[in-house]
């Protein structure tokens, strides 16, 4: 049988696997608990993900759209430049033609605002040339016919050469 220290013993280890059962339920009910609330935490934060992914497809569409958008609004811009340079070079032909003074080379711009003042630089540059070579031939100008008679300067000369001077016109 057993003796009174064995039932002892055993009693005492009785009473620790009952409270190491105990700390057991306890620690399992407190992970159940845990989890529980980590699933709630799981559930809580796949939601807010599902929220977030439908968003962000949302906004990859619109970026997308504005893309496009945009690719579509530089074709037509690269469209209206190539218009505009056309149209400023047409205008630019047609002030050259009635221009006839003007040197081509002289008047550019891809634009009809740059071509107006490329004109009218143009223009102040001819009209200095025509007044320099106006000047230039007024002073190289040489009377037609004959020039006026007039009895010849005698001042500088002395007496002497005057006597002789006047005695060489009669003759």
């Amino acid at each position: 049988m057993v003796t009174e220290e064995e039932l002892a013993a055993l009693e005492e280890r009785l009473a620790e696997a009952e409270a190491e059962v105990e700390r057991l339920q306890t620690t399992a009910a407190d992970r159940e608990a845990r989890a529980a609330h980590l699933e709630g935490l799981s559930a809580a934060q796949a939601e807010t993900l599902a929220e977030t992914k439908a968003e962000l497809a949302s906004r990859d569409a619109e970026l997308t759209a504005v893309r496009d958008e945009l690719t579509a609004a530089r074709s037509e811009a690269e469209e209206l430049r190539g218009g505009l340079r056309s149209a400023a070079e047409k205008y630019r032909q047609a002030v050259l033609a009635s221009r006839a003074e003007v040197p081509p080379d002289l008047v550019s711009g891809e634009t009809v605002e740059e071509v107006d003042r490329q004109l009218e630089s143009a223009l102040r540059m001819v009209a200095q040339l025509k007044s320099h070579l106006e000047s230039q031939a007024q002073a190289q100008r040489v009377p037609t016919g004959a020039p006026a008679r007039r009895a010849p300067d005698t001042t500088a000369l002395t007496p002497t050469e005057k006597i002789s001077y006047g005695l060489a016109q009669r003759k």
